[in-house]
């Protein structure tokens, strides 16, 4: 069956669009191909740093013929209507609709047949289509018409457009650029056109011309031969998903090769020299075994197999890096001659958010709240508080500057460093370590400063993200959860909430990391309360909170029934809802445990958990199946009941008007697990308040069976339905069961 080839070929197309372009280019043009009446058989995307590449198989020469029936206004609806209705059908006259009539009458139906194109015609029909409306995070125009809104948009500028199908080119036109049959191969080695007319053949050319088509395999490329380079030399390679991403989109005949820098360097912080060769050259860090500190080694990916091996660029290579390095170097040794703490005076001027004061203000108030949260987490107070005086200190360093990504990372170094230039005696606390300027300290030189404080420092951002290490020592919990509290209450006072889409200050991650450091660390405590308390701390250190509409400044009372805080709860609520069901929770047993008995949001995030894990466990019992389907049935009677008129008040049951059996049992069965209900969840022990609900499946099974709840007395039927409201109430104690589906 005849196939289809698609090249775009262009200048360089940034690394980190390429994936995405090639699955949008593959999604667009299988949907076309859809919407006209073809099942493709298969429909891959390539990228490479110049190209967008698509093949397609199993697409017939021709589109079959096709009937589409379009339903139409009622007979004798408005003419304008009717003639709305012959204009998107393409009619003239309603004479050429039919008439069809169901139960609200009689109306028009308007029956199009439509006869087969070429598959080529209609390829040429959708692609310039596609083209013109491709989706970039950037693109930008050039050319004569570049001033034009109609020109063309594309990331790069768009050279040539290769489209064949059935081995024959595709004639279509877009800006000037004609659809052909040629592409090029690489720009240094393989400059030269290409013509091909089928997949297989343009693949084998182009490697020919060195260029690997596909992604993955230019990845695979790339770490084998580092790996391969780095075990020669006795050394590792330190795993970097996201650089060997973004090399694999640089080169499109990649090339490894192994450089040095010069051993001094290695007293800076690994951090610094991975910061150094990542961000700015794209290279790879290069690992001792035996130390597990980084080598003076390096793996750069080049796009061209040199003459000399590659001699000259390494020297290139090396003399660009050294030049990163001496920078580095500088700046770290230019910060070390400021103790940390000086620095936290600078933080006041710098800006944290307009109406929510410096960074200084903000370290004071995480300090405070964290000073709070401390007995919670089992962390010292004293130590929690000055730790995170010390955490934003590194943000107007000179490292910090430079390279972002190091912040709290370089708090840390700094704070070791200087404290251990400060320490009397220092050879017999380190065990006769030799302290040499600038060298990370080892395990046994932290003993010489407080161990929790410097870690709290790097700790404190953590977890940035959803696969980000959870840091788990008590003042690390205590910082980083009073600095994302901070954060959020703080946006939250002036209404800078995020809307849809849009969260500009990252709210939504921050409350994830809230969720995460306090389920992962069984945190216990009221996130209302704590949420309250950073308000007032802001209010206590003499920062305005401005009002939504500009007037006077909001007012921290001692009274927080002043304050709604319901908005941010259910945020918080959101996000654990997105967090757990990323865990595999089920969606509908989330919202079962989310709610107390009286349909409130619960705030003690461990306890939603450990509720969830419990009915979890019991739904996939046969009991939990067979009691959550007894409990629907009761609901929906008391449901029908209400709607007839208001139930029996209280869950009183008079025991004299039990008269079945089953309902006899059903009541003492009830009663009993009443009981060791409410005692299992006064011990939060909510498996044991399960298995005491799986004690009613059989008895709930044969009232059902057995009784009739809408006897034809009035007080019998009562008292049954009060026995269905305690049952339902019963289980409330434990979970809404009505939100379960299934």
């Amino acid at each position: 069956m005849p196939e289809l080839l698609i090249e775009l070929f262009s200048e360089e197309i940034p690394a980190r669009m390429q994936v995405r372009a090639a699955a949008d280019l593959e999604r667009s043009v299988n949907k076309a191909l859809i919407d006209a009446g073809f099942m493709p058989e298969a429909v891959k995307g390539f990228a490479t740093p110049r190209r967008l590449t698509l093949a397609a198989t199993g697409i017939p020469a021709r589109q079959p013929d096709r009937r589409e029936e379009k339903k139409g206004p009622r007979v004798g609806a408005p003419e304008k209507a009717i003639e709305g209705f012959l204009k998107s059908a393409g009619l003239t006259s309603v004479d050429q609709c039919e008439k069809r009539e169901d139960k609200k009458g009689e109306f028009y139906v308007a029956v199009i047949d439509q006869k087969g194109r070429d598959t080529s015609e209609l390829i040429a029909s959708f692609m310039p289509e596609i083209v013109r409306g491709f989706s970039w995070p950037k693109s930008m125009r050039w050319g004569a018409s570049s001033s034009d809104d109609a020109s063309l948009k594309w990331v790069r500028p768009l050279h040539r457009i290769l489209c064949v199908f059935n081995a024959e080119v595709v004639p279509f036109e877009i800006d000037s650029i004609k659809s052909g049959d040629t592409t090029e191969g690489h720009r240094f080695m393989a400059p030269g056109e290409i013509q091909t007319r089928g997949f297989e053949d343009y693949a084998v050319k182009l490697r020919s011309a060195k260029v690997v088509l596909d992604t993955q395999e230019r990845k695979e490329i790339i770490a084998g031969d580092a790996k391969t380079l780095c075990e020669a030399q006795g050394l590792e390679l330190v795993d970097d998903a996201g650089l060997l991403n973004e090399v694999a989109g640089l080169a499109e005949w990649p090339v490894a090769m192994m450089g040095s820098f010069d051993e001094k360097f290695l007293t800076l912080p690994d951090e610094v020299l991975t910061a150094s060769m990542r961000g700015h050259q794209k290279y790879f860090s290069v690992r001792d075994p035996k130390s597990r500190r980084l080598a003076n080694r390096f793996i750069c990916v080049a796009n061209i197999e040199a003459p000399d091996g590659g001699k000259a660029m390494r020297k290139g290579y090396e003399r660009v890096l050294e030049a990163r390095l001496s920078d580095g170097w500088f700046l770290y040794n230019q910060d070390l001659k400021t103790p940390l703490a000086d620095r936290i005076a600078e933080l006041d001027k710098v800006t944290f958010f307009e109406g929510l004061g410096s960074v200084g203000d903000k370290a004071k108030r995480v300090a405070a709240l964290a000073k709070e949260i401390a007995p919670i987490v089992g962390a010292d107070p004293e130590t929690a508080e000055q730790a995170a005086t010390l955490a934003k200190a590194d943000l107007v360093s000179g490292m910090v500057n430079e390279f972002p990504e190091l912040q709290g990372v370089m708090g840390r170094y700094y704070h070791i460093q200087q404290a251990y230039n400060s320490i009397d005696a220092l050879g017999s606390v380190l065990q006769n370590a030799t302290p040499v300027e600038g060298v990370p300290f080892s395990a046994a030189d932290e003993k010489a400063v407080s161990l929790s404080i410097v870690d709290a420092i790097r700790d404190h951002y953590k977890p940035a993200g959803q696969d980000d290490e959870v840091p788990t020592a008590p003042v690390s919990v205590a910082v980083a959860l009073a600095d994302k509290i901070d954060t959020l209450t703080a946006f939250w006072a002036i209404d800078k909430k995020p809307t849809g889409s849009s969260d500009p200050f990252a709210l939504r991650r921050a409350a994830l990391g809230v969720i995460s450091l306090v389920t992962a660390n069984r945190v216990r405590f009221h996130l209302e309360e704590i949420c309250y308390r950073a308000l007032q701390i802001k209010g206590s250190i003499g920062m305005k909170l401005p009002s939504i509409d500009g007037g006077a400044e909001i007012k921290i009372t001692q009274d927080k029934s002043e304050v709604d805080l319901s908005d941010l709860l259910a945020f918080f609520h959101d996000r654990l809802k997105v967090y757990l069901r990323d865990k595999g929770h089920r969606h509908d047993a989330i919202d079962a445990v989310r709610l107390d008995v009286d349909g409130n949001p619960q705030d003690d995030l461990v306890l939603i958990v450990a509720k969830l894990k419990a009915l979890e466990a019991f739904l996939k019992t046969d009991d939990g199946v067979n009691l959550a389907t007894g409990f629907k049935r009761a609901v929906n009677i008391l449901k029908a009941e209400e709607k007839k008129g208001a139930l029996p008040e209280g869950l009183s049951v008079n025991a004299s008007l039990l008269k079945e059996p089953q309902e006899k049992s059903f009541f003492a069965a009830l009663s009993d697990a009443e009981a060791k209900v409410e005692k299992a969840v006064a011990a939060e022990d909510f498996e044991a308040a399960m298995s005491a609900l799986a004690a009613l499946r059989a008895p709930v099974d044969h009232f059902f069976d057995k009784v009739t709840v809408n006897a034809s007395d009035k007080a019998l039927r009562a008292n049954r339905l009060s026995l269905l409201t305690r049952f339902r109430a019963a289980t409330a104690n434990v979970a809404d069961f009505s939100k379960l589906e299934g």
